[in-house]
């Protein structure tokens, strides 16, 4: 029975997520003992471990049982109860309410949040798969989502509520709405913010949201840690100055180097050359994970593995492009790299339950998605 499972198992992905980890792992350990890079290096190895082992356990379990609608419901609003006890229990850090501190270590249920949302919303849109180009699926899906984007928001975390609306957003276009309805839509919320922004807004108002948008704009105060992070790649160049020798985060001018802007750090010893190669591991995890998605069983399992795609993706271009200075910093972490257990036990389940789905996947999925995407 273990054999079995194991063998359902994407192993190319893994391999594609190994380098990934251990190029994280290096980059902290190179901070040196003054920027606590051992201490990182060594609690992150304990939740890399924690995580393949919730990986591989949950690929053991069978999890058609998500596709009950009572169940899913638990499971949504015990999170978002979870998520309102933080007002009360929860953590302040950078300024937001987001972690619940058991002492040796911390969580955010935000992270379990986002996969929990893309478990609904694959089975909301499975389930009226026949008429799903109605315009009304577009706002009972939104209002699922806007539970905890506004919770998550109120944090305040807006990375966090910028994960969840992009894995919202993601899954719409996925999931076949009619893109005429999505569209009307978004033009009614573009007039209604360009409305606020001429005739409501105050003046501070515009200027805080000019400075979030383009933190570059003020480098001594809101786009100092923006600028660091530039300096930082830039000053890679091709090769990158080596192991250890990254002075932007050894001599702390770069801001959190084992989690936000751990790209920006890894740059600058890597390089261009270095750099490319993540994204391109990157881009790799991304294949298989819509591979394993292509062979789903039904369109729950489809539309999930789609989804866990949009929620890596998300991740993945917000942070680098935050390092890059091209987005605003929102404290969104590097898949597999960034420091810290709670991403990582979310990235390993959402996993482990796409590797526990591949047990009753349909091989004929495949001719399909040929069709449908390269027309062969």
């Amino acid at each position: 029975m273990v054999q079995i499972a194991l063998k359902r198992i994407d192993w190319l992905l893994v391999a594609f997520i190994i380098p990934i980890i251990l190029a994280g792992l290096f980059t902290m350990k190179s901070f040196g003992v003054a920027n606590g890079g051992s201490s990182f290096f060594g609690k992150q190895i304990i939740w890399i471990i924690l995580s393949f082992a919730v990986f591989f356990s949950f690929s053991f379990i069978d999890f058609r049982f998500l596709k009950r609608t009572n169940i899913l419901v638990f499971i949504f609003l015990g999170f978002c109860t979870i998520l309102l006890a933080l007002f009360v229990l929860g953590k302040v850090s950078h300024g937001a309410q987001s972690w619940f501190d058991f002492g040796g270590f911390s969580f955010q249920p935000a992270d379990m949040m986002k996969l929990v949302l893309v478990i609904v919303l694959a089975k909301y849109f499975s389930r009226r798969h026949v008429e799903i180009r109605n315009f009304k699926h577009i706002f009972i899906s939104g209002f699922y989502a806007l539970i905890p984007f506004t919770l998550i928001l109120l944090q305040p975390d807006f990375g966090g509520a910028m994960i969840i609306f992009f894995i919202w957003i993601g899954m719409v276009f996925v999931s076949g709405i009619s893109k005429t309805h999505l569209l009307l839509v978004f033009t009614s919320t573009a007039v209604i913010f360009a409305t606020l922004w001429f005739f409501a807004f105050a003046p501070y108002q515009k200027d805080r949201i000019s400075n979030f948008l383009n933190p570059l704009a003020d480098i001594h105060d809101s786009g100092y840690n923006v600028y660091q992070s530039t300096i930082a790649v830039g000053s890679g160049q091709l090769l990158g100055k080596g192991l250890g020798f990254g002075t932007q985060s050894r001599l702390q001018f770069l801001p959190e180097p084992q989690a936000d802007f751990i790209f920006a750090a890894f740059a600058e010893e890597w390089g261009f050359v270095g750099s490319t190669l993540i994204i391109l591991l990157y881009g790799f995890v991304i294949w298989r994970i819509l591979y394993s998605a292509s062979l789903g069983a039904t369109n729950f399992e489809m539309l999930f593995g789609m989804g866990i795609a949009i929620y890596f993706m998300s991740h993945i271009l917000i942070n680098i492009g935050m390092n890059l200075g091209i987005f605003p910093v929102t404290g969104i972490p590097l898949p597999f790299m960034s420091y810290g257990g709670s991403h990582l036990l979310t990235e390993f389940a959402g996993l482990g339950i796409l590797m526990s789905m591949r047990r009753y996947e349909r091989p004929a999925h495949r001719d399909d998605m040929k069709n449908e995407f390269f027309g062969v």
